[in-house]
C-alpha cells in the first residue's frame, strides 16, 4: 500500500509577465514557488474574510443609525430596555 501524498500538484495558466513577476518575487524572498503560492493563498483568504467582516460592520452601522446607536452605552441602553419589555 502506497502512502498518501501530503501535497497535490495544481497547474494554472497565467500570462508570461505574471509568471516572471511570480518567479522574481519567489527568488527575492528566498522561497520556492510552492511556498510563495501557499502564502499568497493564506493572505487572500484573510483578505476575503476581512471583506466579509467589514460588510457586516457596514450593515450593522446602517441598522444602528436609525436607532440612535452611536457607542457601547447606547447598545447597553437598548439591551436594558429590551430586557424590561
Amino acid at each position: 500500500m502506497t502512502p498518501k501524498r501530503s501535497s497535490r500538484v495544481v497547474a494554472v495558466s497565467i500570462p508570461p509577465d505574471s509568471a516572471e513577476t511570480f518567479e522574481r518575487i519567489a527568488e527575492e524572498e528566498g522561497r520556492n514557488k510552492s511556498e510563495l503560492f501557499r502564502e499568497m493563498l493564506r493572505v487572500y483568504r484573510i483578505y476575503r474574510e476581512t471583506g466579509h467582516f467589514e460588510s457586516l460592520q457596514r450593515y450593522g452601522a446602517a441598522r444602528a443609525r436609525p436607532l440612535g446607536v452611536r457607542d457601547e452605552q447606547d447598545v447597553e441602553r437598548l439591551l436594558g430596555e429590551a430586557r424590561e419589555a
